[in-house]
């Protein structure tokens, strides 16, 4: 059973790393699905877009990202184990795939920052099968030719793990939209993950990310892109977590079987 705990509209799994990533493993071998890893953000943009908080309602494995969603978790009177990140997924799994033979595909960022993480990937897990990448431009709604084309390729290519990194919350609805175009693959959206890896974009400082910081990191690296976000969109999250405070604790936590593997 999932146990699920609620963050304003949308749930997180209650599970620790190493759970996270053996239940993303299970997935890659017994159908597929795909996984999002909510933070503050998505939170409060579920609030609003409607395919967004379907995505979130129907994925088969949601991981909590994001410190401060650990921290209002337990101001409810609930825990989460560890906070997991889309971008802290994408190595260990690869490390998994080099060794047991699971086929990766990375969907999203540049052709050059793909191309670059792909080797960088090749050289720190030897024997690592990734068998494609695309760098479409894909549309918000998840659908289209130009996303009918990215399904092809995937389709093509087999894998059994994708690493979506295209962005909230395109990345999520499309993995909902499409989950039965990319089966049996299991799809993560992983965010700016292949940028990282590709040293294109660094990532916040451990004590920054573990104290609830990455934000402010984020902030001073990308100011003009991301100050409506973190100052003025994600300030919702006050009234959100007001409003959960009101909830009575019986129903702030669902229990939900797992999916059963496909035919």
């Amino acid at each position: 059973m999932r146990r699920l705990i609620r963050l304003g509209k949308i749930y997180a799994d209650a599970v620790d790393f190493k759970t996270a990533i053996a239940a993303i493993v299970k997935l890659a071998r017994t159908g597929g699905g795909y996984v999002v890893t909510p933070n503050v953000d998505h939170v409060v943009l579920a609030e609003h877009n409607q395919d967004f908080l379907q995505s979130y309602l129907n994925a088969d494995l949601s991981l909590v990202d994001g410190q401060p969603l650990v921290w209002m978790a337990r101001a409810l009177g609930e825990r989460f184990p560890e906070k997991i990140s889309g971008s802290d997924l994408v190595r260990p799994l690869c490390a998994e795939a080099a060794k047991s033979g699971l086929r990766i595909f990375i969907l999203g960022a540049t052709d050059d920052t793909a191309v670059k993480a792909i080797a960088v990937l090749r050289a720190d897990y030897p024997g690592i099968e990734i068998v494609g990448y695309a760098s479409p431009m894909l549309p918000a709604t998840g659908e289209g030719p130009d996303v009918d084309k990215a399904m092809a390729q995937i389709r093509n290519a087999k894998p059994n793990i994708v690493f979506a990194a295209l962005g909230s919350p395109k990345q999520e609805i499309l993995l909902c939209k499409q989950k039965s175009a990319y089966a049996p693959a299991v799809a993560i959206g992983v965010g700016a993950a292949v940028d990282f890896i590709a040293g294109k974009v660094q990532r916040s400082p451990k004590w920054m990310s573990d104290s609830g910081l990455e934000w402010l990191y984020r902030l001073s690296k990308e100011p003009r892109r991301l100050a409506h976000r973190y100052l003025v969109r994600d300030r919702e999250i006050v009234p959100i977590f007001l409003r959960m405070l009101k909830v009575p604790r019986p129903e702030r936590v669902i229990m939900r079987p797992e999916r059963p593997p496909s035919a």
